[in-house]
């Protein structure tokens, strides 16, 4: 093995009935963002610049949950947290509770790179933004009426999107048919919207990075932090390995679950899917949830206990693969 690789996904837990021109434009989605970090990896970029490339452009569209298109909080605002870790140095920069940040990713890389800390919040990571002159935009520039639509829904339900269990007769998914009246937390299945978003890559010279960004919960506390942004639960890099996770943060986050995949690399002596495999199964446990990773030899690979992950990945030897299920 060797040469570079690189993942991205789109959140896992799928609602099966997902029309399928929803679907085509996921997969388009997911493709531009591939052949995006493909181009830049073939220019020689650091595995830690086209993670935030690949973000960056994920979050200015509005089709997946984070930045453009984030869930909305109870207030009916948008409250957007990512982070980002560059493995080969174990370096990493995080942020929550942005609401001008018109890219969260790249706040969360400046963190990292210009200032003392590897975490900033609210109000504080806001007016880092400023000094730093990166782009604001009025929180209404992150609304849109679909995600509108389903805060009203998840607020006459009086539920949270989203939770994964579904109680399903002889088989577990993410998602249900829609035959029987299923319920997702007091919410019809139609209404589900993926959630966050993240890359992983090892570039050519072995170095591995990973980011993650997203809105978090549809009609979430306000001031509620999920994994996306906490190193280690959904994302971490090591000069082993990069990992992204997506699904039920609080699952995530009691799993540490992007450490786990470099912990059992480090201390087990696994390989990458065997490390995916393994954390899948083992650390979630009621949870559902999924992730990308890469090695440092140029391994790919990803896992999710749910019916789908949107995902798409590409090695240098020429493989590649856009699913959703």
């Amino acid at each position: 093995m060797g040469g570079w690789a690189i993942a991205v996904h789109g959140g896992a837990g799928v609602d099966p009935n997902l029309p399928l021109q929803r679907q085509e434009q996921a997969k388009q989605l997911l493709t531009r963002c591939l052949n995006l970090g493909i181009s830049a990896l073939r220019s020689n970029a650091s595995a830690i610049d086209v993670v935030e490339l690949v973000v960056r452009e994920l979050e200015t569209d509005p089709l997946f949950n984070s930045g453009r298109g984030g869930a909305l909080t109870e207030k009916g605002t948008v409250e957007l947290e990512a982070s980002i870790m560059d493995g080969s140095k174990r370096q990493c920069g995080a942020v929550s509770g942005l609401t001008t940040v018109k890219n969260p990713i790249s706040l969360a890389r400046l963190v990292m790179d210009k200032s003392p800390h590897s975490y900033l919040a609210f109000d504080g990571a806001e007016d880092f933004a400023r000094k730093q002159g990166v782009e604001l935009v009025d929180n209404e520039y992150f609304i849109t009426p679909e995600n509108v639509g389903m805060l009203k829904l998840a607020k006459e339900a009086n539920a949270i999107v989203f939770d994964y269990r579904i109680p399903l007769v002889g088989h577990e998914t993410c998602g249900a048919d829609t035959e029987s009246p299923l319920q997702m937390n007091g919410l019809p299945i139609s209404v589900y919207a993926p959630e966050t978003v993240g890359c992983v890559v090892v570039d050519g010279e072995g170095r591995c990075a990973a980011a993650t960004s997203t809105g978090g919960l549809i009609n979430k506390m306000s001031g509620r932090i999920g994994d996306s942004p906490l190193i280690g639960a959904g994302t971490y890099a090591s000069n082993l390995c990069g990992v992204s996770c997506t699904g039920e943060g609080e699952a995530i986050i009691r799993g540490t679950l992007a450490r786990e995949v470099a912990a059992v690399m480090e201390y087990k002596g696994l390989g990458l899917k065997e490390a995916v495999n393994f954390v899948i199964d083992h650390r979630l446990d009621e949870g559902k949830a999924g992730l990308i990773a890469v090695s440092n030899t140029g391994e790919i690979a990803c896992g999710f206990n749910c019916n789908g992950m949107f995902r798409a990945l590409a090695t240098e030897d020429g493989f590649k693969e856009v699913e959703i299920w």
